[in-house]
């Protein structure tokens, strides 16, 4: 039997987690470069709008590739999945370069889209490997630890990208998008070999199941019945469903955070360094990887509910006192406990989608995961869309995710109250008394 802290000898443990790193640091990398670009050319509600649309790129091939997504992740070893994704990546990263090179925003733009299809295939193997790799008891903690690096990659990709780009910028002059993709052209580089690393780990990660027979009917596809089973598929087990809603609306909501606070930080706090900007939202990853690791603490070889309802009181505050805070130190702390809360939140409600999901079925679940969030995330993007064409600035689009997260906190805690109450009477005896849960 494996010891708690065991979780670091199984077999291909930390090939995985370095290909989760470099897989969200990469992508994050290109987006980055576009949005700074955006934030540099473009001011007020044109920002907003162009930032919404990036996002929106990213999370569209989610949602038309649910079904393959999930077929592939079934039916192939996902690790043989993960190489050939990794594959496709080197050859979109170097395609990115040549723009970059070339100045050519508007195909660097598109090929965010490309980017986001080659994740949206990767992703249900990616995340459906960690119960195969791991197992149920540890299927928490690896959630955690997934969750915590993926989060540790977004802030370094947001970092370190971020560094480059005012550095290839500064004292250069430039009037458009071409001009500036031109003088960070040499960051390309850094995508591409960030995409090689991770194609060679890839080829590291052990089999952990065989092939299912399982058979891919393009008709189904086209017409929709793959799209009508696959939801059935979720929604049948009320768990899986509800889980899967809150991810979506906590996703959702802070897409629009994400999208307007630059706009804001321009107009309200003068800010106009983008390392500034990126570095106050990545605090809210930080948050996450702290938060991450505490839901993978308490939950221990159990999944704990109870900071599920926590946290989703705790995100709620945080939008409530985001638009009245006007110091910088104290954006950065809301941003952190924002991103605390959103890691007791999330992690729970991850495991408790793969724990019940059917073995079979896990990585068409994980696909419909991402259809549901990436669904409700186009969504709440559009909105925002068309709120600024109708004049509401960043401050309204704050308030309106206040209201959806506080209706959302009212929810959780009326479907699940005895999880918060057992959660925090069990922190409290457990100071004089050791809990350890069964089964």
């Amino acid at each position: 039997m494996l010891s708690k802290e065991s979780i670091w000898k199984i077999k291909g443990i930390l090939p995985y987690i370095v290909v989760v790193f470099l897989n969200a640091f990469t992508d994050l990398g290109h987006k980055i470069i576009i949005q700074n670009t955006v934030f540099k050319i473009y001011d007020g509600q044109t920002q907003i709008i162009l930032t919404a649309i990036v996002n929106a790129l990213i999370l569209i091939p989610f949602v038309l590739l649910f079904s393959p997504s999930g077929f592939l992740s079934d039916k192939y070893t996902k690790n043989r999945v993960m190489r050939y994704a990794a594959w496709a990546a080197v050859f979109i990263t170097l395609g990115i370069t040549f723009c970059y090179y070339i100045g050519a925003f508007e195909l660097a733009f598109f090929l965010t889209f490309v980017l986001a299809v080659q994740s949206a295939l990767y992703s249900p193997a990616k995340y459906g490997y960690i119960k195969e790799l791991v197992g149920n008891k540890y299927l928490t903690l690896g959630n955690g630890i997934v969750q915590a690096v993926t989060t540790v990659a977004i802030l370094a990709g947001i970092f370190v990208y971020s560094i480059l780009f005012e550095g290839y910028l500064a004292q250069r002059e430039y009037a458009g998008s071409s001009e500036i993709l031109r003088h960070v052209a040499p960051i390309g580089w850094a995508l591409v070999i960030g995409s090689i690393i991770e194609l060679i780990l890839a080829y590291r990660l052990p089999d952990t199941t065989v092939r299912s027979d399982i058979h891919f009917d393009l008709r189904k596809y086209v017409t929709g019945k793959y799209l009508k089973t696959n939801i059935k598929a979720i929604t049948q087990e009320s768990i899986i469903f509800h889980s899967i809603i809150g991810l979506a609306l906590f996703w959702s909501v802070s897409q629009v955070v994400l999208a307007s606070f630059p706009a804001y930080a321009k107009e309200n706090l003068d800010i106009t360094n983008t390392v500034l900007v990126q570095g106050m939202m990545a605090l809210a990853g930080i948050g996450i990887v702290i938060g991450s690791i505490v839901a993978g603490k308490v939950s221990k070889n159990y999944i704990e509910t109870g900071s599920i309802p926590l946290g989703a009181l705790g995100i709620t505050v945080s939008l409530f006192l985001l638009p009245m805070l006007s110091d910088l130190n104290m954006h950065g702390l809301n941003f952190f406990a924002f991103g605390f809360f959103a890691g007791l939140f999330i992690v729970p409600l991850n495991a408790l989608i793969q724990f019940n999901a059917k073995e079979h079925e896990l990585g068409l679940v994980i696909a419909g995961n991402n259809f549901i969030q990436n669904i409700s995330m186009i969504a709440f993007l559009g909105l925002t869309v068309l709120f600024a064409l109708f004049g509401m600035n960043s401050v309204g689009l704050f308030y309106l995710m206040l209201v959806v997260a506080f209706v959302g906190s009212l929810y959780v805690i009326s479907y699940i109250p005895q999880s918060l109450v057992i959660f925090l009477i069990a922190s409290l005896i457990s100071r004089r008394i050791k809990i350890e849960v069964l089964g």
